[in-house]
């Protein structure tokens, strides 16, 4: 893979330290499920801009998390070389999803605009909190409120309007003044 195709990579994991002589690795997954990081392979590994493919062969839980084998590290030497390394996969890989459902990665950078038709921003990241997601709205620079952002509760019965994918667009029930 190219280093300027990267635009369709997402990281869904890190390595950790190497574990035990034969080249096995310690893995911290970063997917809602954290075992779904095994139903890709093989990953693209990152390390200073470069990508390499390693193919998983073999995982298990360990403590409270995983390591894990892979095709073309054997020994504790070589699996030093991944320590901190980023585990990625192409968004390609990603399974359809049914419709109406979408990817956090799908809202990044939709306009948000509330019922009303005042426009809010953009949306630069999501949050889990415990009761429910949100999403983080960078507000334009010249917003009539003086917000910079907004914390915008990702509710679709009540504030979550509509999202048109194609329009890039959320629309929301939502107070600007806040």
């Amino acid at each position: 893979m190219s280093q300027e195709n990267t635009s369709s990579i997402i990281v869904v994991g890190k390595l950790g330290a190497p574990y035990g002589i034969k080249g096995w690795l310690k893995v911290h997954s970063f997917t809602d499920d954290p075992i779904g990081i095994f139903d890709f392979s093989p990953w693209l590994i990152g390390q200073q801009g470069k990508w390499q493919t390693l193919e998983v062969v073999d995982w298990r839980r360990h403590n409270k998390g995983f390591i894990a084998k892979f095709a073309q590290v054997n020994d504790r030497d070589e699996a030093m070389a991944y320590t901190h390394a980023e585990i990625s996969m192409d968004a390609a890989q990603l399974p359809e999803l049914p419709q109406g459902e979408f990817y956090w990665r799908d809202l990044i950078g939709m306009s948000v605009v509330t019922d009303k038709g005042y426009d809010l921003g953009i949306v630069d990241d999501l949050m889990e909190t415990g009761s429910n997601d949100v999403l983080v709205v960078k507000a334009n620079n010249k917003d009539a409120f003086g917000q910079a952002e907004r914390l915008i509760p990702f509710l679709t019965d009540s504030v979550i309007k509509e999202i048109k994918h194609d329009a890039k667009e959320i629309t929301v029930d939502w107070d600007p003044g806040f």
